[in-house]
């Protein structure tokens, strides 16, 4: 198949673009001349490799950084009218802005920007401000947003960040949705994982609770420590497994959770996994009481690998979860019902059964990788038809 049109997708790290849309720019490429676009480091790489794509490294940070931020921008910008390519398509918010800058600048006739979440939601005050200002800026730059999540479609509307015409989600939501032949629990035998358990000094009866994600406050994990910290004196056959990495400089835990976590001998924390899979092959339920997100990756993975979840009430979480079929809601920053909740699923045998009987089912049926990625891709073509 000839492709003649060019497509750049940019993200603020390659992480971004190595793991959450993972397998997809190979799909696109088919169809398109992909380039991937993100900070330059050995995982930006890997993204050429493992998806068959060319990769230009052009710096971008998390944090608002002028200097840089202005650097990154005229980079971007000098790339895109060098390249003069169809389409630009960001992800994550840093990338977004200036990836959508820079192409309204350098002419870029389609300009797209998924939304998988909006940290600025946890900001207050003159911050907020700003970044409500630079989030309108941004969707004014682009000619297409997607939201990840029916939820944060309703808050970009609230927000008025943009018009309705400008939004859509493709079908239930989510950025890359999930591989469910790779993500199942039928690839791990129960031997296999028993010797796992036994190597992270887990018991065969233990019942476990994991967490995949950033280590940092607005994952929740503040309010899950505390809990966990409840539940382990008062039952000791439980463990909480910590998959991911602190973040200290942007958003730290409290010395008391960080003190628990080094000190708590049921706690294990193992740090950034490339494969989560073993992980949630042996563990029971995910605790993912996040304080914000879009459509989260994780609590769709967990659910594919038939892992029944604790959610909090938020966009994206609440719509892959439903409330007593394949999972619980609590309140957001609630103590109280998270170690309620943690409780019940390890007390209440029948619930426990029932919500795991639908973890899999309900994901497969909702979020199969191969119809976002169509999705996606109808997307792009119906832009061609346009020209």
């Amino acid at each position: 198949m000839e492709k003649t049109q060019k497509l750049i997708r940019v993200t603020t790290v390659p992480l971004s673009l190595k793991i959450l849309l993972k397998g997809q720019h190979r799909f696109i490429s088919q169809y398109y001349k992909v380039i991937g676009v993100s900070s330059g480091n050995s995982e930006l790489f890997d993204v050429a490799k493992n998806e068959g794509i060319k990769v230009v490294p052009i710096e971008m940070t998390r944090v608002i950084s002028p200097w840089q931020d202005l650097k990154s921008l005229w980079q971007l910008f000098c790339f895109f009218k060098k390249e003069k390519p169809f389409i630009v398509h960001t992800h994550t918010p840093k990338a977004g802005t200036l990836g959508m800058f820079a192409a309204k600048l350098a002419g870029v006739p389609h300009r797209l920007h998924t939304v998988a979440g909006l940290p600025l939601l946890e900001s207050t005050g003159g911050k907020r401000k700003v970044l409500n200002v630079v989030e309108r800026a941004t969707y004014a730059c682009a000619t297409k947003i997607y939201p990840n999540s029916f939820g944060l479609k309703d808050i970009i509307l609230q927000e008025e960040f943009c018009k309705p015409n400008k939004l859509k989600v493709l079908g239930n939501g989510s950025s890359n949705g999930i591989d469910t032949a790779y993500f199942n629990p039928e690839n791990f035998s129960p031997q296999q994982n028993q010797n796992f358990r036994s190597k992270l000094g887990i018991n065969a009866g233990d019942f476990v609770f994991i967490f995949i994600g950033r280590l940092v406050g607005d994952k929740g994990i503040n309010e899950l420590i505390e809990a966990f910290k409840n539940k382990s004196s008062e039952i000791k056959d439980v463990r909480l497994l910590l998959v991911g990495t602190f973040e200290s400089e942007l958003d730290p835990l409290t010395p008391a959770t960080q003190q628990e976590i080094a000190s708590n001998s049921n706690i294990i924390s193992v740090g950034f996994q490339k494969d989560v899979r073993p992980y949630l092959a042996i563990s029971d339920c995910l605790a993912f009481p996040s304080y914000r997100e879009g459509l989260p990756n994780v609590v769709l993975q967990a659910g594919a690998m038939g892992l029944p979840s604790i959610v909090t009430n938020i966009n994206g979480s609440n719509e892959i979860i439903i409330n007593g079929q394949n999972g619980v809601i609590v309140p957001v920053k609630n103590t109280t019902e998270l170690h309620d909740a943690m409780m019940k699923m390890m007390s209440d045998c029948d619930f426990y059964s029932h919500l795991q009987r639908n973890a899999r089912a309900m994901i497969v049926s909702r979020y199969e990788q191969q119809v976002v990625w169509e999705g996606i891709l109808s997307e792009y073509k119906l832009l061609e038809q346009n020209v």
